[in-house]
């Protein structure tokens, strides 16, 4: 009984001084200190562009890459082409038809680690009612309690059905259109701790 009553406290004792594991998570998107902006080429000659409205659910720990999660909604009108001209004709029906599909969408299917802070981001975008396929190596970057989610992908515009009429003409408005992303998110933490082996306990029973 002396040794088991021993072996209980000894326990107890292992419980309550066994290092504490932070598990950190960034699940926090910080729109106003991330960025969304294009690159399409008119008449061969590169116009930049951005939206200005995002947001999104993200769920990423380090620790466990393959359990990323992923999901990006932006708002096709809050798009700055240039000019408030630009801004109207791609808002219009041959382009985004924002009125009758206002938001594009992305969410991911998986993550893959790539080495070192690379991982492959695949998922699928919607953009006016069409859905595709799509992946990006993505660059995470860990400062403190907040991540940076950098990366950059091509689109083609006639796979959503973007741009008809006079601007279907890919020698007019290039297929192609890169989308340049930065994603800031803060990250929570939740402290975990280590469970007691149970050794001692059974060496005195």
């Amino acid at each position: 009984m002396k040794y088991l009553k021993a072996g209980m406290i000894l326990g107890c004792a292992l419980a309550i001084t066994a290092p504490t594991v932070q598990a950190i998570e960034f699940n926090q998107l910080q729109p106003g200190k991330s960025s969304l902006a294009f690159v399409s080429k008119q008449m061969n000659v590169p116009v930049e562009g951005s939206f200005k409205s995002f947001r999104g659910k993200l769920s990423f720990d380090p620790a466990k890459p393959a359990a990323a999660r992923a999901e990006l909604e932006i708002d096709l009108a809050s798009i700055d082409a240039g000019s408030k001209d630009a801004d109207d004709e791609v808002a219009s029906k041959d382009w985004f038809n924002t009125k009758a599909f206002p938001v594009a969408k992305f969410v991911s299917t998986s993550v893959k680690p790539l080495g070192g802070n690379r991982y492959e981001v695949a998922g699928k975008m919607s953009i006016k009612g069409r859905t595709r396929d799509l992946s990006t190596p993505v660059t995470v970057t860990q400062q403190g309690n907040s991540a940076t989610f950098e990366g950059s992908l091509v689109l083609m515009r006639a796979d959503y059905d973007i741009g008809g009429g006079v601007w279907a003409d890919f020698g007019t408005v290039a297929n192609e259109v890169q989308i340049k992303f930065r994603l800031v998110a803060s990250a929570s933490t939740a402290a975990a701790k280590k469970p007691p082996s149970n050794s001692s306990q059974e060496k005195n029973r």
